[in-house]
């Protein structure tokens, strides 16, 4: 069996199930799934957030072991995916107004940078910033590091999150004993990068991830994300839908996944035909339909309407459809219909091959998203072995380490730890308080010159008056 350093770890947070795998990347970039585990999520994940801290816990702990059991090691480290509810971006611009003629510096884009990051909004954590462009004077630029300008405006896209969700899923996995050390990535990131294709994402396109509780959409245009939403709705709200008929919802699932069509064509109806519930109860094929029909097409011009404005005629690289839902019947042609877009397809498999271990058996349980977050893990570790890794960076000398541990400069899409934010804002506190100090130094130094300057003119008064006296008295006794 694989030692701890030959593999990566991913979860999966999904409404109906959480999911952890584990595989290795080749030396030929494909992956290899050596191991997969599943648990029920329905109690504990809500539309793909930790709902229940301690169950959540239970859950990923079974998930663990269940892998370990398979892979017959420890594992050091997992890699989990933030998505679902309340992930959204905003967008933010930061101005910069020059005295006179300035040439841009990294600094400067580093100084604006810092300034979109301290921005603040009510109950929701900045969880990554995507730049957008930079207007210097009136050009539009992507890297305006060099030019002379007066005034730069800098757009960023900031993809934000809800406090409390971050804050219960930090203290799942990281306020607990035995658990592995833990890595976040945005899944939404993820799954783009491991399905879109260069064209998709240059020419613009929309990405749509039909998942049980929640619908993500993500906009690309020019290679840059440039909109991501997450709508509450998703498959498992067809399913209840039909629980209403007063079916027990694994029959209602069942159910779903055999007739549920996306678009009802009138060829596809009888009205005589009657659909199986159980031995005793049947349900009309037409009512049934309907029912299902209508819902999706509340979810798909939900998700349509996200398309921003300024892009709804830009998105030549069309739509791409994933997510347990993308497999219901007639997708396409429903969102043909209703989008008007003909350029259509379904992404069920990650762009990189695939390969999976003998004892990987149950396949049909591994999302792309699953997929997507293995393959972002051995890209976050810059391709070192798992035991090499750590929260925090190391020097690579085998001295004591005296300094204070630093967090990580993350990566694109990588999102803090709770301990590592809590180190970046003791970080940022401390820095700001030395600069309070320096401020504070330098008025006093002022202050202290203008002391020593009228110091300096009052005691030249001073002699200026005795001169004056000593004249006017030498001027008396000559008379």
């Amino acid at each position: 069996m694989p030692a701890a350093k030959d593999f990566y770890v991913a979860i999966e947070l999904g409404s109906s199930k959480v999911t952890g795998i584990a595989g290795q990347k080749k030396m030929d970039g494909s992956i290899t799934v050596l191991a997969v585990a599943t648990e029920d999520s329905m109690s504990l994940i809500r539309r793909g957030t930790v709902y229940n801290i301690e169950k959540t816990n239970q859950c990923i702990r079974r998930i663990v072991q269940k892998l370990q059991n398979q892979l017959q090691t420890e594992i050091k480290m997992v890699h989990v995916g933030l998505g679902g509810q309340s992930i959204r971006t905003i967008q933010n611009n930061i101005i910069n107004d020059f005295d006179e003629a300035t040439v841009v510096s990294l600094d400067i884009i580093d100084a604006m940078c810092d300034a979109n990051r301290g921005t603040k909004y009510t109950n929701q954590y900045i969880l990554d910033v995507v730049p957008q462009e930079y207007k210097v004077d009136l050009q539009y630029q992507t890297e305006p590091v060099g030019i002379e300008c007066n005034r730069i405006e800098g757009s960023y896209l900031n993809i934000v999150w809800r406090e409390t969700f971050y804050r219960n899923l930090c203290k799942c996995f990281e306020e607990q004993s035995n658990m592995p050390n833990t890595r976040y990535y945005i899944a939404p990131l993820a799954l783009a990068d491991s399905l879109l294709t260069e064209s998709e994402r240059r020419n613009g396109c929309m990405l749509v991830d039909l998942g049980a509780g929640t619908t993500t959409v993500s906009i690309y245009y020019k290679n840059i994300l440039r909109h991501m939403a997450t709508i509450p709705l998703g498959g498992l709200n067809i399913t209840k839908d039909i629980s209403a008929f007063h079916i027990d919802e694994t029959d209602a699932e069942r159910l779903k996944l055999k007739h549920a069509l996306a678009y009802v064509n009138a060829s596809e109806v009888d009205a005589e035909t009657k659909l199986s519930i159980d031995i005793q109860r049947t349900i009309s094929q037409r009512e049934f339909l309907s029912m299902a029909e209508a819902r999706t097409e509340e979810i798909i011009k939900n998700a349509l309407a996200q398309i921003p404005t300024e892009y709804e005629d830009k998105l030549i690289g069309g739509i791409i459809l994933t997510g347990g839902m993308a497999n219901m019947r007639n997708i396409e042609q429903a969102f043909r219909i209703y989008s008007k877009c003909e350029n259509i397809r379904i992404a069920n498999k990650v762009k990189t091959s695939v390969n999976y271990a003998k004892q990987v058996t149950n396949t049909s349980d591994i999302s792309c998203t699953a997929l997507s977050l293995l393959l972002k893990a051995d890209e976050l570790s810059s391709g070192r072995s798992l035991d090499e890794i750590s929260i925090f960076s190391e020097p690579e000398e085998s001295e004591p380490v005296v300094e204070q541990p630093r967090p990580r400069e993350l990566k694109p899409g990588e999102v803090p730890t709770g301990r590592e934010r809590e180190l970046t804002e003791k970080e940022a506190a401390a820095k700001a308080e030395q600069e309070a100090a320096k401020v504070a130094e330098a008025a006093q130094e002022e202050e202290e010159e203008k002391a020593q300057g009228r110091s300096f003119f009052s005691k030249m008064k001073d002699n200026a008056m005795k001169v004056v006296k000593k004249l006017i008295e030498e001027e008396e006794d000559e008379r």
